[in-house]
């Protein structure tokens, strides 16, 4: 699956198929996050958290993926990711981008 953050793939012509999303919620275990805690009072980066979000974002692709794959989607373009914090501790991790067709060269 070929994914763009482009509104359109260079040389070819594409057909729009619609809107994909992948979402997923994800937190950490209450003994990291408590030592992330921790690690604010001497500043640097709190690896677990980026961890996590990395982790987040491979899911929410995955998933936005496997959408555009069941509506028969060769890519999706103009993809994006959007994040948000739920409360202590736990991320939403949004990918969406446009499940398209490519029809032949441009």
């Amino acid at each position: 699956m070929l994914l763009l953050n482009i509104e359109y793939i260079p040389g070819k012509k594409i057909q729009a198929l619609g809107i994909v999303k992948g979402s997923v919620v994800q937190c950490k275990h209450f003994g990291k996050d408590f030592m992330a805690g921790m690690k604010t009072l001497v500043g640097g980066e709190i690896e677990s958290y980026t961890q996590m979000l990395v982790e987040a974002r491979q899911l929410a692709t995955k998933r936005m993926v496997d959408e555009a794959e069941h509506m028969g989607a060769d890519a999706v373009v103009n993809v994006r990711y959007a994040s948000s914090s739920l409360m202590q501790g736990a991320a939403e991790v949004t990918a969406y981008g446009t499940a398209v067709r490519i029809l032949e060269d441009a």
